[in-house]
């Protein structure tokens, strides 16, 4: 086998023959099935490793045969069909969800070119010009299975779930194609091969006349693109503090609730597809897509030949275990503190971010790259401290008078919230005048 160092372009896709692009899909089709067994059972590995419990450990060997044992258990279970639902609609809206999270990674390039049984291709299903906008296509329409679900089941949670699913793609949507305005600004092109190839290393800046190489990860020059963009695609794929609309607290399942058996489980499977396939996205144009991160690049042959896979899927696990580590650790948000954090944050920070990007660009005699480090790499951390900067000082707990004081006039006096009551009078009286007798009894009995 001949490995080749080379990044693919656009004239090399549309040659293979006819078996090499069936088993680029079936591979395709395969890693979205596999992304879903391995998903779950590795969300619920970490989750339960947070929580200092085990996880699934008794099923095949640590547990890896929990979730194909949880499929095979769905897959018996009774479909039931609700009398109220909209027969057609109810059975598609699954399958409308799973092959638009799977098409999407027809776009997603896992390596660059190789050779396979002499045919030099590279490793990606298609590439076309407007790559991403396929992308952001199969994101949009994946939100049509849900909100038809939610209104074909003939009832009023699932109705009201698939609304929140579409008012959080509404809302995150824009933020996100905000997000990839500044890559498709920096990188001069919409293919996925291409930005992957603009993210190369090998670029230098000139500080006081000394040539100092800079990281090629967009990542880092669009920091707070990067930032922006990973909270959207959160909240598009209704992950964890953004699962709305599935809150079981208040929809029970969401746009879930009337699904069961095998409808059920397409319905899962287009979930961690969604976050396999956003990890895949933002690995693409914001960490390199398939280029090995450093020190791995100071080997000659990082990037070439199968190598580059590896790195690729690293970079993915790394993103799911985010995700993951996102449900474990911070509580559901409200609703309307959900929608206002995309309309009055995101998007106007992400508008200013676009505006100051468009500057920079315009500027002639500065170095892009080096522009983009000094000014994006603050303004990302400034943003992160912002997002994650306390938005008020919890204001100190009154104590038990001040709560007794401060009721409102004429009103019954309630009980403080710790239930911490004052003590009754007449239980205070009793105690005291049997004080001194408990005292006396106790020096006879010493004296006896």
């Amino acid at each position: 086998m001949i490995y080749l160092a080379q990044d693919p372009t656009l004239a090399d896709f549309g040659k293979d023959p006819w078996w090499l692009v069936v088993g680029k899909v079936l591979f395709a089709f395969v890693l979205a099935v596999l992304a879903t067994l391995l998903g779950v059972w590795f969300e619920r590995r970490v989750v339960g490793r947070m929580a200092v419990r085990p996880g699934p450990n008794q099923v095949g060997p640590l547990g890896l045969l929990q979730t194909l044992a949880d499929g095979l258990k769905m897959a018996f279970k009774e479909d039931i069909l609700p009398r109220t639902a909209d027969k057609v609609v109810y059975f598609f809206a699954p399958t409308i969800s799973v092959i638009c999270a799977v098409t999407a990674l027809s776009v997603v390039p896992f390596g660059p070119m190789v050779s396979i049984f002499g045919h030099h291709t590279p490793l990606q299903v298609t590439d076309v010009p407007v790559a991403v906008l396929v992308l952001l296509a199969c994101s949009s329409m994946g939100i049509y299975g849900i909100v038809l679900g939610g209104w074909a089941s003939g009832s009023t949670y699932p109705l009201l779930g698939g609304l929140r699913s579409s008012a959080q793609m509404i809302s995150y949507e824009v933020a996100m194609g905000l997000s990839i305005v500044a890559v498709f600004m920096t990188a001069g092109t919409m293919s996925t091969s291409g930005i992957v190839a603009a993210q190369g290393d090998g670029t230098r800046i000139t500080v006081f006349g000394t040539a100092i190489p800079t990281p090629g990860w967009y990542a880092i020059l669009l920091l707070p693109s990067f930032v922006i963009f990973f909270i959207a695609i959160v909240g598009e794929t209704n992950r964890a503090p953004f699962d709305l609309p599935e809150a079981e607290s208040e929809l029970v399942a969401g746009f879930m609730t009337e699904y069961s058996s095998l409808k059920f489980a397409l319905f899962m499977l287009s979930e961690y597809v969604s976050m396999v396939t956003m990890s895949a996205v933002t690995t693409t144009l914001f960490l390199g897509g398939w280029r090995a991160p450093w020190p791995i690049t100071l080997w000659e042959g990082a990037n070439s030949g199968w190598w580059p896979m590896l790195w690729f899927f690293a970079k993915v696990i790394v993103l799911v275990f985010v995700f993951v580590w996102l449900r474990g650790t911070l509580p559901r948000l409200r609703y309307d503190q959900f929608m206002r954090f995309g309309w009055k944050v995101l998007l106007p920070i992400n508008l200013v971010w676009i505006l100051v990007l468009s500057g920079l660009r315009s500027i002639e005699d500065w170095d892009t790259r080096g522009k983009l480090i000094a000014v994006g790499v603050p303004a990302g951390l400034l943003l992160i401290a912002t997002l994650f900067w306390p938005s008020r000082r919890p204001e100190p707990k009154p104590t038990l008078q001040e709560q007794v004081n401060n009721r409102p006039h004429g009103s019954f006096p309630l009980p403080p919230m710790d239930l911490q009551v004052p003590p009754s009078p007449r239980i205070t009286r009793v105690v005291a005048e049997r004080e001194p007798a408990n005292i006396a009894a106790g020096s006879d009995s010493r004296e006896v």
